[in-house]
């Protein structure tokens, strides 16, 4: 799916043509009816009370993610949004806590509404808030996070807030096979993500069908390496 450089939308169509693949086009209407919180793609699946726990190492330090899907909803742009809360430890200390916001469109894809970040020092004091954004808010506009259905060479814009968060992703393959500690999954969907407010910066990332993401590997602008150790369900 190929989304135009500027985003102007948050309503997502598809054009398909033989040979091609598909578009994001801008469009500046949506309709919160066309979203839900329930959010069952089979690479993104959002299920309330689950949490992704993910280890690895970043510059070096050893590294543990904290990805919990909440019941918590916020209402962004008329759109109820489930609420998942992120928690980036450094050496067993936390580093960063961002809340964000999902929801997925009548077609099957997840979209992303915003996320509010804090930069920790070793105190637990904020040291920064870089990287928040709301849809809505200065122009921002969500973003496609998982297609519906993902195909090779499909690039599109994952968020879009001028000069503060403009991720994209083109999807690099949908046969990978890998190995977390948390399992073994062939048929893998890889991606690779790219900002223009880091120039040169690569991250692949890896999601399993009825899983979810399961890893991830910054190629360029950094050294961080994640990987799905366990899955947590609490009522």
């Amino acid at each position: 799916m190929k989304v135009t450089s500027s985003l102007n939308t948050v309503l997502l169509a598809l054009t398909l043509a033989a040979g091609m693949s598909a578009t994001v086009v801008a469009d500046n209407n949506i309709n919160p009816q066309d979203f839900s919180t329930v959010i069952n793609n089979p690479f993104f699946p959002l299920v309330p009370n689950t949490t992704y726990v993910y280890v690895g190492t970043k510059d070096g330090s050893a590294a543990r993610d904290e990805f919990q899907v909440t019941r918590r909803t916020k209402v962004i742009m008329g759109v109820t949004c489930r609420e998942v809360r992120d928690r980036g430890f450094v050496d067993g200390v936390l580093a960063e806590d961002t809340l964000d916001w999902f929801a997925q469109d009548n077609h099957g894809n997840v979209w992303y509404f915003g996320e509010d970040t804090k930069e920790f020092d070793a105190n637990g004091n904020v040291i920064s808030t870089e990287g928040s954004w709301q849809a809505g808010v200065n122009g921002a506009q969500p973003g496609v996070v998982m297609e519906a259905d993902p195909r090779v060479g499909d690039t599109y814009q994952q968020e879009f807030s001028a000069g503060v968060a403009e991720d994209k992703a083109t999807v690099v393959a949908l046969n990978k096979t890998v190995n977390v500690p948390f399992g073994s999954f062939k048929d893998c969907l890889e991606t690779e993500e790219f900002t223009p407010l880091e120039p040169g910066a690569i991250e692949h990332k890896f999601y399993a069908r009825g899983v979810g993401f399961i890893q991830s590997v910054a190629l360029r602008g950094g050294r961080e390496r994640l990987e799905l150790v366990t899955i947590l369900q609490t009522r």
